[in-house]
């Protein structure tokens, strides 16, 4: 986006000047990147980007610290953990409510999760809804809340005599598959399917999520020398398939299939997203669409999925790649499959999987030096169609290893970031709203605005400020002041306490929604902060 000319805002009757309008730099910036020429792009912080952090609940790797928490411990331990990254300019909170056919919300589909309060089946202490008040918490913190499930993985271990009775292997014994010590879903059974349709709709019904995610789990990663047994289920259902490999994924491919038309009609404003495994396929198996790496299970050909193909088809919003491995390292090269999915988006959201676990924790030297990860985010950023980053887990990242925390805040988060839009979603942008007033409360400048009657509500604001009677360049990050919590209300109020005296201020707002796509600017404010007051300038 080029800088505004200061004339161009909206007035009382319309807007004039669109974010969404990119000129002469865009178009050169375009003809750079078809180029190849990177030199172009710059990995200053962006405006827009994902910052996401994945919050695991499986055997409590993350979160809650421990099973048996009740009402107030919970709520007290998820505060903090939104605090840490809401302080951070993290934007999206990636978090496993459904790790093994349980779950962290009341559910007529499944029992409690073991892992939240001890027993499976139980509920919490204090008669809450955990999944409620993570959510609030993390709107509240103006951060995206993605419901991430296992579909398949139903017991992590041979035992099923835990299980509680509303356990789908409970409830059909038939659904169950016992692979490598763990009890799967079976990804042949029609029905099988169809019930992790009906989990994602109970979800979509009853709470505000902005993303459904699953990770890698599909079929499991091989067990040398055990073979996955479903020759049965091939004879029974594979008409039609000559290799059980393409039948493998067929099935995959119906889930996916379901689960995103399932979410388009009941929510579609909600993203599809999925976290594959770093490797598509080795260049050894498939000439044309294989990466120069080595990898010894790949997502097509062992784990039995065809992510290509869903972005293809468009099932899927974004995805998530997995490149947990360093820059040089000779099986899989981080930067070899950055270029890969890079070059593989298919018009959807790319952003990258990042092991913040590995950091100062691995036998690859590599992971000992300070600047790995940086690095990595770097070259991320110089990607055209990468837009952001993940970070497994949420325990490793918040131990600063290396010092990467304090690298993220000083650096790479140094700004606030909108979230990338997803512009083929069928979400419009909202209306541009008014900025209404600019007092002074308690020694802060204090913003209110307004948005417009009888439109949907926005999901946040963006709010903006330039130190100059005028606006700037709304590109920079460093004018990027807030972008303000999830609310419904017409008249919405923030408060600038980082304004210095002395100093002239303008302020322009806009309303952000829930695809991310941003309105057209307000009219702008410009204030004059001094020692007993302000002075209005327009």
């Amino acid at each position: 986006m080029t800088q505004l000319n200061p004339n161009n805002f909206k007035t009382q009757s319309r807007p004039i000047f669109s974010l969404h309008t990119a000129g002469w730099f865009i178009l050169c910036a375009g003809v750079a990147l078809s180029l190849g020429f990177r030199f172009f792009l710059s990995p200053d912080n962006p405006r827009r980007e994902f910052r996401g952090v994945w919050i695991a609940s499986v055997s409590n790797i993350d979160f809650p610290s421990r099973r048996g928490l009740d009402k107030a411990a919970f709520v007290r331990e998820w505060k903090d953990l939104t605090d840490f990254y809401a302080q951070k300019n993290f934007n999206a909170l990636i978090v496993q409510v459904r790790p093994s056919c349980d779950a962290f919300y009341p559910s007529r589909l499944g029992p409690w999760s073991v892992f939240l309060t001890g027993k499976q089946g139980l509920a919490p202490k204090g008669d809450f809804d955990p999944m409620e008040e993570m959510i609030r918490e993390t709107h509240k913190k103006g951060m995206e809340f993605h419901a991430w499930l296992n579909p398949y993985r139903a017991a992590m271990d041979a035992d099923t005599a835990s299980l509680d009775a509303m356990h789908p292997l409970k409830q059909h014994p038939e659904w169950g598959i016992f692979y490598g010590g763990k009890w799967y879903l079976n990804p042949a059974l029609p029905e099988v399917r169809y019930y992790i349709t009906e989990v994602i709709e109970e979800l979509l019904i009853h709470y505000d999520v902005d993303a459904i995610h699953f990770d890698d789990y599909f079929y499991p990663y091989k067990v040398t020398g055990e073979p996955y047994p479903d020759s049965l289920y091939f004879e029974k259902y594979g008409t039609g398939f000559f290799f059980i490999d393409d039948w493998r994924r067929h099935n995959v491919d119906e889930l996916i299939r379901l689960v995103s038309k399932k979410i388009k009609s009941v929510s579609p404003h909600v993203k599809f997203g999925i976290s594959p495994f770093g490797v598509y396929r080795n260049k050894s198996e498939d000439p044309v669409n294989g990466s120069e790496t080595r990898a010894g299970q790949t997502c097509y050909d062992d784990l039995y999925y065809d992510i290509i193909k869903w972005l293809q088809n468009e099932w899927i919003d974004y995805v998530v790649p997995q490149i947990y491995w360093h820059k040089g390292f000779p099986p899989a090269d981080y930067e070899t499959l950055l270029d890969w999915w890079n070059e593989h988006a298919y018009d959807r959201h790319v952003y990258v999987g990042l092991a913040a676990y590995k950091v100062g924790n691995n036998p690859e030297q590599a992971w000992y030096s300070p600047k790995e990860m940086p690095r990595q985010i770097d070259m991320a950023r110089t990607r055209e169609h990468i837009s952001g980053q993940v970070f497994f887990s949420s325990r490793s990242l918040e131990k600063n290893p290396l010092g990467l925390v304090d690298s993220l805040v000083n650096r790479h988060y140094s700004t606030k970031a909108i979230l990338p839009e997803f512009l083929f979603l069928d979400v419009e942008p909202p209306v541009a709203p008014m900025l209404d007033k600019v007092r002074l409360r308690k020694g802060h400048i204090r913003l209110s605005w307004r948005r417009p009657e009888r439109e949907p509500a926005p999901a946040r604001f963006a709010i903006y400020r330039f130190e100059d009677t005028k606006p700037g360049d709304f590109d920079d990050p460093h004018n990027l002041l807030a972008v303000t919590p999830v609310s419904t209300k017409k008249t919405l109020e923030f408060t600038d306490k980082t304004a210095q005296k002395g100093k002239t201020y303008t302020y322009v707002v806009s309303a952000i929604n829930r695809a991310n796509r941003e309105s057209d600017l307000s009219n702008y404010r410009t204030v004059r902060l001094k020692s007993l007051g302000i002075k209005r300038i327009r």
